[in-house]
């Protein structure tokens, strides 16, 4: 059984929120120490089971992935692994949020049933977290060929 409490960790300018999973037991000598899991963790592993699955583009509202782009042209930059992931982590559970461009062609209700249930196996088996939702928001379809940042050369009005 476990017992998670939370722990503010203070990083620079921001606050980081943690959970700690410690063994509890009838018996002191079963409690061998605790485990901390900071929000980043499990963004992290959500956004990395929710790209495995065929058929997810990227991750990230139009702005995000904007910015994800460029962060990608500067040597050195690392592109965001948790981009188009939220999270909100309790005690015992935690539910991720999504925001999806998908390719074209793909069932968007399978790809999310298929996406769910890759982000709370991945989240359940690493953290030992109860993920209670995974809410998915389609917010692009990518067609192949179509280059972001070309809108204005095919529109009619120039």
């Amino acid at each position: 059984m476990t017992s998670p409490t939370k722990t503010p960790t203070h990083t620079g300018n921001e606050v980081e929120k943690t959970t700690s999973l410690s063994s509890a037991s009838t018996t002191p000598a079963a409690s061998t120490g605790s485990i901390t899991i900071a929000d980043t963790v499990v963004q992290k592993i959500a956004g990395l089971a929710a790209r495995e699955v065929s058929g997810v583009y990227a991750l990230g509202g139009g702005a995000a992935r904007a910015f994800g782009a460029l962060r990608e042209r500067i040597p050195g930059a690392s592109a965001s692994v948790s981009q188009g992931v939220s999270v909100e982590v309790g005690e015992t559970q935690a539910a991720v949020d999504l925001q999806m461009l998908v390719e074209y062609g793909v069932s968007i209700a399978e790809l999310s049933r298929s996406v769910r249930r890759n982000v709370i196996t991945a989240v359940e088996t690493m953290t030992g977290l109860e993920v209670v939702e995974v809410n998915i928001n389609v917010n692009d379809v990518h067609i192949p060929g179509d280059e972001d940042g070309d809108e204005s050369a095919s529109g009619r009005v120039q």
